[in-house]
């Protein structure tokens, strides 16, 4: 008689309480999936966080650098033709750029030979190159570590799947589940900061190679400027 009486009821009435025997679905949160790639991704975070720190700090200091002083060389030689040396020191002092410092270290020199003024030059520049390059490196360091790290979360994903399979003794969804989100995760995680460490670090270098280019064009024609009234 129960069951008579549960086959007549309503198609929409026994649709609404299968559905509420079924469990719903939990959404899985990004954060969720990175908490699944285990230990090996606080070192992970590390890097990328450092990566960033690193790359933003850089490329804020290397394009305040590479602002093109299109009056500076004109302004200099301008100084220097009309024989005031001291306002050519002045406007070098006033601008602050790793160009203007390698001009006022020549304007220092004048008076003696070309090769000291061009050696003087040359190692200022060097300093300033130096400067600029400065942490860039560490972004090189972190495009290899970073791949290298996911890695390892990989060998301990597999690692705990057969850890898993030894403990229950058969291989099962569940049984692998929990090394497969370890590996895939830190894998990805790894090469994706890795990535990034790459592309920022070869931004920042030809960044700083366009720099290297234009102080070295403007310090021809500086050397060039002071051998005018001699040739």
């Amino acid at each position: 008689m129960l069951l008579q009486i549960d086959s007549t009821l309503p198609l929409d009435t026994m649709m609404t309480a299968a559905q509420q025997t079924i469990p719903p679905a939990e959404d899985l949160r990004f954060i969720d999936i990175l908490i699944k790639g285990g230990w090996v991704m606080i070192p992970l975070a590390f890097l990328l966080l450092a990566g960033l720190v690193i790359f933003i700090e850089r490329y804020l200091t290397i394009r305040k650098a590479n602002r093109h002083e299109k009056n500076l060389t004109a302004q200099v030689k301008q100084s220097i033709l009309s024989g005031k040396l001291e306002s050519a020191i002045a406007v070098c002092r006033s601008n602050n750029s790793p160009l203007s410092r390698m001009l006022q270290k020549g304007l220092l020199r004048i008076g003696r030979p070309i090769k000291d003024i061009e050696g003087a030059i040359e190692n200022v520049g060097k300093l300033e190159v130096a400067k600029l390059e400065k942490n860039i490196n560490i972004l090189g360091i972190i495009a290899g570590i970073a791949p290298m790290l996911g890695f390892v979360g990989t060998i301990i994903g597999v690692i705990s799947i057969f850890h898993e399979v030894e403990l229950e003794g058969v291989i099962n969804i569940g049984t692998v589940s929990g090394g497969l989100y370890v590996k895939m995760v830190s894998s990805a995680t790894g090469l994706i900061i890795g990535i990034i460490a790459y592309i920022g670090y070869h931004i920042l270098n030809e960044m700083v190679d366009r720099i290297i280019l234009r102080m070295e064009t403007d310090a021809i024609e500086f050397i060039d400027l002071l051998e005018e009234p001699i040739s």
